[in-house]
């Protein structure tokens, strides 16, 4: 079939980052494994022989029907179960998943990459691990070192520890995108970095404050939600210092000092 534009649809070709991606999910036998988009199902295939339950969310029409003739019978003895749905509108409640019994592992649309990361990380029964296929640069920005943070390493790093497994080139999908792509993992999956729920939406409010413009310097991004000079360095933090300088750690301080 003629991939669609509009869903972003690159299908992956290429057997070794499927085994790539399945062993950074590192799945234990009780788990059951979400995949979102899984196209043709080169993916799928290869997770249902992991022994692992999987639930599939298709949103395309004609690929929904080409994965119920091709896993037939998976999907009769309960190995596989197929949504066909749009996987924003699914929530892990939505799925009868628990904390920490799942891992979602997806070659996700380029255009919601972002979205479907803070869905799974935030929700409420949060998975054990998550394995996606993004953008080169987007898989590098997330994994960022020390010293070069953004909204979306931020975002990531409050709730796990993102790793980047490998380079996928643009030759490995159809149709062939314009730019390479990453396998990134996310581990150690938690909430542990917050005190309370106040705690974590400071934390977001501030780190989207702080990022508002990139040239101003903190003290003018932190103004407009009340963190005065004072208030950042009482926590250690330089009032010149730019956003994409300081550490998750601060960050977490900071929005903890000021949540009350």
């Amino acid at each position: 079939m003629k991939p669609k534009r509009s869903l972003s649809q690159n299908f992956l070709t290429a057997p070794s980052v499927v085994l790539n991606m399945i062993n950074a999910a590192e799945l234990t036998p009780e788990m059951v494994v979400l995949e979102i988009g899984p196209g043709h199902g080169a993916l799928t295939g290869e997770l249902l022989k992991t022994g692992n339950r999987v639930i599939a969310i298709e949103k395309d029409d004609a690929l929904y029907a080409e994965l119920k003739d091709t896993f037939a019978s998976e999907l009769t003895t309960g190995g596989l179960t197929l949504l066909h749905a749009d996987a924003l509108d699914v929530t892990p409640e939505s799925l009868g998943l628990q904390t920490r019994s799942f891992a979602l592992i997806a070659n996700i649309p380029f255009n919601i990459t972002g979205l479907l990361i803070r869905q799974w990380l935030t929700a409420r029964p949060q998975p054990q691990s998550v394995v996606l296929l993004v953008q080169k640069e987007v898989g590098q920005r997330i994994c960022s070192r020390a010293g070069k943070e953004s909204i979306l390493s931020l975002s990531v790093k409050a709730y796990g520890q993102p790793s980047y497994i490998c380079t996928v080139r643009a030759g490995s999908f159809f149709p062939r995108p314009k730019v390479d792509c990453a396998v990134i993992a996310i581990t150690n999956i938690s909430r542990n970095h917050f005190t309370n729920p106040k705690h974590e939406k400071r934390y977001f409010e501030l780190v989207k404050a702080g990022f508002s413009s990139k040239r101003k310097q903190l003290k003018g991004n932190l103004a407009p939600v009340g963190i005065t000079e004072e208030a950042l360095m009482s926590g250690g933090i330089d009032p010149q210092a730019r956003a994409e300088t300081l550490s998750l750690e601060a960050w977490l301080c900071l929005s903890q000092i000021t949540s009350h």
